[in-house]
């Protein structure tokens, strides 16, 4: 009985060390502001916003209290992928590059985000991209 026992707890250990992990890219979350600093979704001037990628898959968007944009689901590829940020003020092309995370668990990390295009400023504001529309 003993035996039993002891097979079934290194059977039960060694199926528990199997457990895989998986660790997400960070969000990329964008705040829309006019020149003056003022939000453009909280105000009512930015009213209509798509983002689709390269290959014309939309990407799901989640509009936060504070009125940001949080990207869903966005960075977990190796290499780099174009984007288009389509609104009813402006279109803005934006890259992100991610790679495979490496740290013991899968999954992958956004290793830059960069946009392209004239009269486009953005600034990496504490966790969020304050990106003005002019």
């Amino acid at each position: 009985m003993k035996k039993i026992f002891f097979l079934l707890l290194i059977a039960f250990i060694f199926t528990a060390c199997g457990d895989s992990c998986y660790n997400a890219p960070q969000p990329i979350v964008f705040k829309f502001v006019d020149s003056n600093g003022e939000n453009l979704i909280a105000n009512g001037t930015l009213t209509t916003y798509s983002v689709q990628d390269e290959n014309n898959v939309n990407v799901q968007l989640t509009k936060t209290s504070d009125n940001m944009v949080i990207l869903e689901n966005v960075g977990t590829y190796n290499g780099t992928k174009n984007y288009t940020f389509y609104s009813n003020i402006k279109n803005l092309d934006f890259s992100i590059q991610s790679s495979e995370f490496k740290g013991g668990c899968d999954g992958y990390q956004i290793n830059k985000l960069t946009f392209t295009g004239i009269d486009i400023d953005v600034t990496d504001d504490k966790g969020y991209y304050k990106i003005i529309l002019k």
